[in-house]
């Protein structure tokens, strides 16, 4: 009987390790790379947060808890965000360079992709807010943050304000992107857009013009750190209000998109523009739209498949 209870413990645990899959260490660095450039392009795209890209990847729940604790395991929670921070640098400098180049004429097409993006990893978001339980007011939450954010970011989009550049305006653009890491569903290029500075970072993240690429960089350190540790302890005190609360900011910040950056390239003006039909630039973004969604959705089955060491 013993050698048999024996035998079955050992299959018990094979079985087990056959399930547990684990990602090769050079796979998962540039897996995490990958996602740093797409945060970084979410930064600077019109309508995204790249906090919004962060929840998605499942970056901003243990990047907020290392900011707020900055150091605690510093070595080891450095190396883990290394190839997430070179790739926000690479994806922000070269998605800067598109802005200039071509990104501007077919801007609402390529954010329905990004917007695909948020839409096919919904299922997994709503799942990871319930996963401490889900009250009635949770959902309540949820419904109230949509809608703010959807009033905030259409009332913005008909107030637009031009302001003259200089290095405390960058420190205060800084501030914003910062507030867009640490509050999901806040775009700072829309705000920076509402200003009528938008191109003009683009152009000098793209020159590397210093006066600048540092006063942004001042501005978003400072903000992520005064306001990291806040965020963090409001996570740790109210998972699921606080997740509801940013999952209602994803979806309201997503629908806004379309109103304010979308159906306005279906005017006669912007087809003029680029050079499309109303029936091919509609197919245009359908195609994106689709295709992020479908990626999206499965890359979040991959992450389930695949589960992330725990660096705290």
């Amino acid at each position: 009987m013993i050698e048999q209870k024996n035998e079955e413990i050992i299959e018990m645990k094979s079985v087990d390790s056959t399930e547990v899959k684990h990602i090769n260490p050079i796979t998962d660095w540039f897996i995490r790379l990958l996602k740093g450039a797409l945060v970084g392009i979410g930064f600077i795209l019109p309508g995204l947060s790249g906090g919004v890209l962060a929840v998605i990847f499942g970056i901003y729940d243990p990047l907020i808890r290392f900011l707020a604790n900055i150091r605690n395991k510093f070595v080891k929670n450095v190396m883990f965000f290394l190839p997430v921070a070179i790739g926000a640098a690479i994806g922000i400098v070269l998605f800067a360079i598109v802005v200039e180049k071509a990104f501007g004429i077919y801007a609402a097409q390529f954010v329905c992709l990004f917007v695909g993006f948020v839409a096919g990893t919904f299922p997994s978001l709503y799942k990871t807010a319930g996963k401490q339980g889900r009250k009635s007011s949770d959902l309540f939450i949820l419904i109230i943050s949509t809608i703010a954010i959807f009033a905030l970011m259409m009332a913005g989009g008909q107030q637009l304000t031009e302001v003259t550049p200089n290095i405390m305006v960058w420190l205060g653009s800084g501030l914003l992107m910062g507030l867009g890491l640490i509050v999901p569903g806040m775009s700072p290029s829309n705000f920076l857009i509402y200003f009528g500075l938008y191109d003009k970072m683009a152009t000098g993240i793209k020159d590397f013009d210093f006066m600048v690429i540092i006063p942004l960089i001042i501005g978003f350190v400072i903000c992520i750190l005064l306001f990291a540790k806040i965020a963090a302890w409001l996570f740790k005190k109210y998972y699921s209000g606080m997740y509801h609360f940013i999952l209602g900011m994803v979806v309201g910040s997503s629908l806004a998109i379309f109103p304010t950056v979308v159906f306005p390239a279906f005017t006669t003006e912007q087809l003029t523009i680029t050079g499309l039909s109303f029936g091919s630039s509609l197919l245009f973004c359908l195609i994106l739209f689709i295709l992020g969604t479908l990626l999206s959705y499965q890359f979040s089955k991959v992450e389930e498949k695949y589960p992330r060491e725990e660096i705290f």
